[in-house]
């Protein structure tokens, strides 16, 4: 076999597989829809002070929240769940991970693709709900080549256009400008591989783009559908699994735009509820695989995709 840069990164993610997160298994089939599979694949999962997302929220009303969910007042480690399509013909990953330069505990996506018999050669498309970097930067490999090199990569036009503006590093929130120079670089780098699409476009064979914006400007959801089989790819437009779906409308710190993110949050909740449709988000628990009910004056996640 011949050694390149490649090949010594999949073995290196392939050997730390089993050590490094030894809480769940790195991918596993969860929905077939027909001709279409499924899965999602763990790149690990981020650790974030709790501010993060419960800044700006009303400290009073948000303790009894937190505590129904068990959630303390330590770090928050969301899991990262990136999705994976295959449909017989497209090999599609929708998003790509945090890559190797972000946090320690994400990253992992080469070894979830390993577990499910896939390398990096095999996606034909990746796809991108947003370019925050556990969503982007693991479009690079540790050398800075793309790590999807047959892939057609596939991004919103209002969310490219966004972040692909050098003016963007200027402009945000300070906090973030490392973000928008992070995510500018790696752009440079896939622009000559890069379709660019608007809300309502069908982007592929049973793939719809939905505009759920706020979290960042351009932020894309997928509705994956085979016959009368769907499954709604939401990315961070429902951040995660106990404020998000309870009390939908409050304003978070981890989106850009507060009010239109709240705001794209009960509305994608009204519609999956309504439709009793199966969703994934990039950070719920349990693989991301469930669904929403009704809980009063908010909602619940019931995770699972039975």
């Amino acid at each position: 076999m011949n050694l390149t840069r490649r090949t010594l990164l999949q073995s290196a993610a392939a050997g730390l597989a089993a050590v490094t997160l030894p809480h769940r298994v790195w991918a596993s089939t969860r929905i077939d829809m027909g001709a279409m599979q499924v899965d999602t694949l763990l790149d690990g999962h981020l650790t974030l002070p709790p501010d993060f997302i419960f800044g700006p929220m009303p400290k009073d009303q948000l303790a009894p929240v937190l505590a129904q969910h068990g959630i303390g007042s330590g770090p928050l480690t969301p899991d990262c769940n990136v999705t994976l399509m295959r449909d017989g013909t497209n090999t599609v990953l929708f998003d790509a991970g945090s890559g190797p330069a972000f946090q320690q505990t994400a990253g992992k996506l080469g070894g979830a693709l390993d577990a499910a018999g896939l390398t990096p050669d095999d996606i034909t498309h990746v796809v991108f709900t947003h370019c925050h970097p556990d969503h982007l930067w693991g479009v690079l490999d540790d050398f800075d080549d793309p790590m999807f090199p047959q892939a057609t990569h596939m991004m919103g036009r209002a969310e490219w256009d966004y972040w692909f503006d050098p003016a963007t590093a200027d402009t945000i929130q300070p906090e973030r400008t490392t973000m928008a120079v992070g995510a500018r670089r790696r752009m440079e780098i896939l622009e000559d591989s890069v379709t660019l699409f608007d809300a309502g476009d069908e982007i592929l064979p049973g793939v719809a783009a939905h505009a759920s914006h706020g979290h960042t400007p351009g932020h894309m959801s997928f509705e994956l559908r085979a016959g009368s089989n769907g499954v709604l790819v939401v990315g961070d437009a429902i951040g995660n699994h106990h404020v998000g779906f309870a009390r939908p409308g409050w304003i978070s710190g981890s989106d850009q735009d507060g009010e239109t993110a709240a705001a794209t949050r009960r509305r994608l909740l009204d519609q999956i509820t309504a439709d009793d449709m199966a969703l994934i988000g990039y950070h719920l628990p349990e693989g991301g695989f469930g669904r929403a009910e009704r809980d009063g004056d908010g909602y619940r996640f019931v995770p699972g995709a039975g």
